[in-house]
């Protein structure tokens, strides 16, 4: 009988990925457990024997879903097979984390297992265009398209899945150290507003051009709406359908109580002004 298995990393993804699936077998990868979900611990290093006991346990579909970082390696602890894909890997992940993740998702059906995304899973929580709460103002409007056009130009650069815009500028690109980071540094730099009455400024998330969107889609939830609201944004806007929204009840809540829009934007498309 066909299994799917969930391999899980670090976040809230995770869980709630669990919830919509049947009796899945969980894995992580070794350091990056998810909290409240017990999981089966994997190395890369033995990735191989890792992928025949997915096999030997009837799995064919695989669904990714939650933070990881970049594993240190051992080279001690590779196995016979696993070490023949050394190369390959240590070449993905000198070429940056969407070449390591599409190198990935490649060995995985190279021994026949059908890669699942969060969307065929879990489609609720990849909300479709329109305003879940708040009023954008026409400027807010401007800004959540001059941000959507610099992650049109950057995500080649395979930076990140974020920025910061306000009355037109760029305060803060997401880069490795997350989300939480940037937004922590924009409010650490809100007086670079031209304008102290203008526009607060905009919080917006979108996949990478060309990302494969089957795993690691952008994040938002609970927490993104608090640290935006700590830094004084004004609100929260994402691409429709190309970014997850954990707890969507509790994140409307916590935007409401703080007067923050969320807003699933309608794609940016052609090129930047």
């Amino acid at each position: 009988m066909s299994r799917i298995a969930l391999i899980a990393g670090q976040g809230a993804l995770a869980p709630a990925v669990a919830a919509c699936l049947h009796d899945p077998l969980v894995y992580t990868l070794q350091g990056f457990a998810p909290e409240g979900l017990d999981a089966t611990p994997f190395r890369l290093e033995r990735l191989i024997p890792f992928l025949d006991e997915l096999h030997a346990q009837g799995v064919t579909r695989v669904v990714f879903a939650g933070a990881i970082r970049r594993p240190r390696l051992d080279p001690e602890a590779f196995d016979p097979r696993t070490a023949q894909l050394v190369p390959r890997i240590l070449s993905a992940l000198q070429s940056g984390d969407d070449a390591a993740l599409r190198t990935v998702l490649d060995i995985f059906e190279e021994n026949d297992m059908t890669i699942c995304s969060v969307s065929e899973i879990a489609p609720d929580l990849i909300p479709g265009e329109g305003v879940l709460t708040g009023v954008p103002s026409d400027a807010d409007r401007r800004d959540v398209d001059r941000a959507a056009r610099i992650l049109a130009q950057t995500g080649p650069l395979d930076l990140g899945q974020g920025a910061v815009v306000a009355q037109g500028l760029c305060l803060a690109l997401e880069t490795l150290p997350g989300t939480a980071a940037m937004l922590d540094f924009a409010a650490r730099h809100a007086d670079l507003r031209p304008n102290a009455g203008g526009a607060r400024g905009i919080l917006y998330k979108a996949p990478k051009p060309g990302q494969d969107r089957r795993i690691d889609l952008p994040t938002l939830g609970p927490d993104s709406v608090d640290q935006a609201a700590a830094a004084g944004l004004a609100g929260i806007a994402w691409a429709a359908g190309g970014v997850i929204l954990l707890d969507r009840a509790e994140a409307l809540r916590r935007a409401q109580a703080a007067g923050l829009f969320l807003w699933a934007a309608a794609p940016v498309t052609g090129d930047p002004d």
